[in-house]
């Protein structure tokens, strides 16, 4: 069965030109896909600077890996003709982090819905366009009347987000690349885009990958996540499973590091991680210079992936007594979405 977004075995390292000698391992080896059959809502998660970002802008074919391939439906962009490369940015659609920068001040703000039924052909007359472009705006919970019209500036930030939302549900796309959508909008309004996020999924069979730093909004909507560090996946399968019961010690350090409603603010000092700066280098597991419970064997050798149970896999010598898995695509630890 054909994936219909993969990397295999994806690499991408930053710098070492003429210039920049320093070389950054952004995304260190991953192999990761989204089944077309089986849409979900999948978290990537991570600390800033854990590779999230680079990961998702290689899925878009925002950027080229260093080393590996990204595939949709079996092909790789990079041999992709214009035609082919035209229905790519149809079905993989991005909602970004900071829903103010993607709009033109000169523009009014249904003016990046037009394009895209007019770029993309998707009515055959003016009438039928506003229709599509009202029905959209409906759909994320934006009045059409209040909308249209506008100016970004004149828009308060969750409304130009939903109005982001919209642009991708306009083009039905098979997936979307969520990069911290909520990150930049009063709490208010998170949990509507978040339902309209979760709406696209159970309603309309896209699968949404949801890249966040918040754990707690990650474990509200989705099915699996995935735990970024420096490039590496630590941790992945189901959200239950690696929220509740956190197994490898970044994993768990993040969760405990979630505030609580307290009386005292005593979450300031929990779970405490130390920052990249001091975190240093290490031979073996990247993580070893920040880990409680380091061992020798991590700071000589990199930790491989081990198979707790069917729905979670690890990487973390602590569990060498399980099975190891070699070339593990993340996609194998996730449980599938509820029909």
């Amino acid at each position: 069965m054909t994936s219909l977004l993969e990397l295999k075995n994806a690499t991408k390292i930053f710098g070492g030109g003429f210039f920049t000698k320093r070389e950054t391992l952004a995304v260190d080896d991953i192999t990761f896909s989204l089944e077309a059959e089986n849409p979900s809502m999948i978290a990537l998660a991570g600390e800033s600077g854990s590779g999230k970002t680079t990961l998702s802008r290689l899925l878009l074919g925002m950027t080229g890996p260093t080393s590996g391939q990204v595939l949709y439906k079996g092909q790789d962009l990079k041999n992709m003709s214009r035609s082919e490369r035209k229905l790519f940015r149809r079905e993989v659609q991005p909602i970004l982090q900071d829903p103010f920068a993607v709009y033109n001040p000169f523009y009014k703000a249904d003016h990046l819905l037009n394009v895209a039924v007019s770029k993309f052909k998707l009515a055959s007359s003016k009438a039928e366009a506003q229709q599509l472009v009202e029905e959209a705006l409906s759909t994320v919970g934006l009045r059409p009347d209040e909308t249209i019209g506008r100016y970004p500036h004149q828009l308060s930030g969750g409304q130009r987000q939903r109005v982001m939302v919209a642009r991708a549900l306009l083009l039905k796309p098979k997936v979307i690349l969520a990069d911290e959508p909520v990150s930049m909008v009063d709490a208010s309004l998170r949990a509507t885009i978040l339902e309209s996020l979760r709406t696209l999924n159970r309603d309309m069979g896209i699968s949404i990958l949801y890249v966040t730093h918040d754990l707690t909004t990650a474990y509200q909507i989705c099915q699996n996540i995935v735990i970024l560090y420096r490039g590496t996946v630590v941790e992945s399968g189901d959200v239950d499973l690696v929220i509740k019961d956190p197994k490898h010690p970044y994993t768990q350090l993040l969760v405990s590091s979630i505030p609580q409603l307290r009386g005292v603010r005593e979450w300031e000092n929990e779970g405490e991680i130390r920052s990249l700066d001091e975190a240093g280098d290490s031979a073996g597991c990247k993580f070893a210079n920040r880990c409680p419970s380091v061992m020798d064997v991590c700071r000589k050798e990199a930790p491989p992936t081990f198979s707790l149970e069917t729905h979670r896999a690890v990487k973390c010598f602590l569990y060498d007594d399980k099975p190891k898995v070699e070339n593990v695509d993340i996609a194998s630890t996730f449980v599938s979405p509820p029909q």
